[in-house]
C-alpha cells in the first residue's frame, strides 16, 4: 500500500459538515477509520470509493492527498495531475452508491466535488 505524499498535497480534501457526520457513523459501525479512492474521473460530483480501512489495495501509482476526520482519501497521482492538482470537498448524496463500495448511511453515497477558489463548504 502506498502512503506516499507529495510536497503540498496532503491537505487537498475536506468535507461537508454532511459527509462529516456520515464518515463518522461509518468509522461507528466499523471500528475503525474508512478509506476513500477516487475512482475513474474525478469530474464535479463524482463517486469515490468507500472501503472499511485498510480492505483495498492501493497501487504505486496512487497517492494519498488528504485526511478527512482520520480517513485517507487517495487517488492516481497522474490523474490528479492531469487535473492540476485542484482542491475537493467530500460531500454525501441520496441514493446507492455504485459498484461495491460502501453506503454512507441514510439511504446516501459520497460524492466528491472539485471545490471552487473561494467556495464555502457546509
Amino acid at each position: 500500500m502506498s502512503e506516499k505524499v507529495e510536497s503540498g498535497t496532503a491537505g487537498r480534501v475536506t468535507a461537508t459538515r454532511a459527509a462529516r457526520r456520515a464518515i463518522a457513523a461509518l468509522c461507528a459501525a466499523h471500528g475503525g477509520p474508512v478509506m476513500f479512492v477516487q475512482s475513474g474521473g474525478c469530474c464535479d460530483g463524482s463517486d469515490p470509493m468507500c472501503f472499511e480501512g485498510g480492505e483495498f489495495a492501493l497501487g504505486g501509482g496512487d497517492m494519498l492527498i488528504g485526511v478527512v476526520d482520520g480517513c485517507t482519501f487517495h487517488m492516481n497521482a497522474d490523474q490528479y495531475h492531469a487535473l492540476g492538482r485542484p482542491l475537493f470537498v467530500l460531500d454525501v448524496e441520496e441514493g446507492a452508491p455504485g459498484g461495491f463500495s460502501l453506503a454512507a448511511g441514510d439511504g446516501l453515497h459520497f460524492v466528491t466535488r472539485v471545490k471552487v477558489p473561494g467556495e464555502q463548504t457546509s
